[in-house]
């Protein structure tokens, strides 16, 4: 530990030290540094929750509960017990006269990173602390992106640049009685200590760190979980409630009219088959269709309906709702033809107009051919494009609908891929059309092509440029 840390020792008749020498607060610095660059910026940052609570209070059962409830993400958990600092000579020598309970004890920094490196999308090396020896072994725990990265332990509230990393606070309040019980039983356990040294360190450490550090944090924590692992029903909402941020991009919470389908690993999966250069035409045209279809399931879910009754086979009520029957859909040619047979799939019947765009570079975009239904301002229309990308083939179609009579909210775009920047086009010029994607891109390179991308979906999809397909299985 550093010169200007806190003295973590104190004699056995000695004031319990709750204070912190000036030149400690004066050297943290409280400005979370912000990454700037487009490539840091480009990922999709985790939902990060902290959970903070007294020793022994059910800390890990919680978020051992949680990561249990969140089955198609990727949770990362990280304990703030394994950023403990490792002891010197000395301090090994009078080990029951440390302080593990006082906030320097921890190495604050380095949890800092590595918290602010898994923001960033970067994997890291967790410390493996070893509590028989009290010092870091080999080897460490690799850490890699999640879309919920869980911090635990008993001061993560405590530094204020770890708080403002969170999205969510949560404390699990606990009886003191019982969280005395279960540290007995835990530390004789686990860590190999008697009970005798264990009430020792509780009536020295644990209960004054938590009055002066711990309780005084709670006032921080967005949740207070009363009961821990038993309190289901604070579970499930809780767990309701990542799930639903989890669903909605930043961009969501610009445009209200942007819509992003909740990720899973079934459609993860698909999206790494058909993004992958090496992908078969076979497969690609199979998963891609099979994407679409989640589109466009979700894309006539924003249809407007109506209550309806009907009698089921046993003679029983059943109130249900009717969608609209007014409805078309206008494929962009020729990435956008792709889209019509899953359209037509879950609409028996329906109309479907096209639209050709020529298109040179960011700009210079043309239009060719239109062929749309006579009676399209009357209907509900599905435009159809798997690719948004600089958004400008997308404004001069909507604006060929609108010409043509379309209400601006009765057309819904489905997307596979959208790019940021076609997103920011079509939504602050068109703000009351609905746009549904399963997944929303880094960006665009300096050709204007959205990456990390899929390439020329028409090509592959439609088999026009072998260039892009690995053999054909036989």
């Amino acid at each position: 530990m550093g010169s200007n840390s806190v003295d973590l020792f104190q004699s056995s008749t000695g004031a319990h030290f709750s204070g912190l020498h000036l030149n400690e607060l004066e050297r943290r610095d409280f400005n979370i540094e912000k990454p700037t660059s487009s490539a840091e910026n480009a990922h999709r940052q985790p939902f990060i929750i902290g959970v903070a609570g007294g020793a022994s209070s059910g800390k890990t059962t919680v978020c051992n509960m949680i990561i249990d409830q969140l089955r198609d993400q990727r949770v990362a958990l990280v304990n703030q017990e394994s950023f403990y600092y490792d002891l010197t000579d000395d301090e090994m020598a009078l080990v029951h006269e440390y302080n593990f309970d006082h906030p320097d004890a921890f190495d604050t920094e380095n949890l800092l990173c590595c918290l602010e490196n898994l923001k960033r999308g970067q994997s890291v090396e967790i410390p493996n602390y070893d509590f028989k020896t009290h010092q870091s072994i080999s080897p460490s725990r690799k850490v890699s992106p999640a879309d919920v990265v869980i911090l635990e332990g008993i001061l993560v509230f405590h530094d204020r640049r770890l708080r403002d990393l969170m999205n969510m606070k949560i404390f699990v309040d606990t009886d003191a009685d019982l969280r005395l019980s279960r540290r007995i039983r835990r530390d004789t356990l686990e860590k190999g200590r008697d009970v005798k040294t264990v009430l020792d360190q509780y009536s020295k450490f644990v209960k004054p760190a938590f009055e002066d550090f711990i309780l005084p944090a709670k006032k921080y924590a967005d949740i207070i979980m009363p009961r821990g692992g038993d309190n289901h029903v604070a579970i499930d909402l809780i767990v309701q409630h990542i799930c639903t941020k989890l669903g909605q991009h930043e961009l969501c919470k610009i445009y209200p009219n942007l819509y992003v389908i909740q990720s899973t690993f079934q459609i993860r999966g698909m999206h790494t088959i058909i993004r992958d250069a090496q992908t078969t035409k076979h497969d690609f045209i199979f998963y891609s269709d099979r994407l679409i279809r989640l589109v466009v399931e979700h894309g006539l879910g924003h249809l407007p309906f109506q209550e309806k009754q009907v009698i089921t086979p046993t003679g029983s009520v059943y109130t249900g709702v009717e969608f609209c029957k007014r409805l078309c859909g206008i494929s962009i040619i020729r990435s956008g033809e792709s889209m019509e047979n899953a359209l037509r799939a879950c609409c028996k019947g329906i109309k479907i107009g096209k639209i050709l765009i020529h298109r040179e570079g960011d700009n210079g975009q043309q239009l060719i051919y239109q062929n749309l239904p006579k009676d399209i301002s009357d209907r509900q229309v599905l435009l159809l494009d798997p690719i948004l990308g600089t958004g400008n083939s997308a404004v001069q179609a909507i604006s060929l609908l609108l010409e043509k009579g379309v209400d601006e909210a009765n057309i819904i775009f489905l997307n596979l891929i959208s790019a940021p920047q076609g997103v920011h086009v079509v939504c602050k010029k068109f703000p009351r059309i609905k746009i549904v994607t399963s997944e929303i891109e880094q960006g665009l390179n300096e050709d204007f092509r959205v990456i990390p991308g899929m390439g020329e979906f028409g090509d592959r999809y439609f088999g026009t440029d072998d260039a892009y397909f690995g053999s054909e299985d036989e």
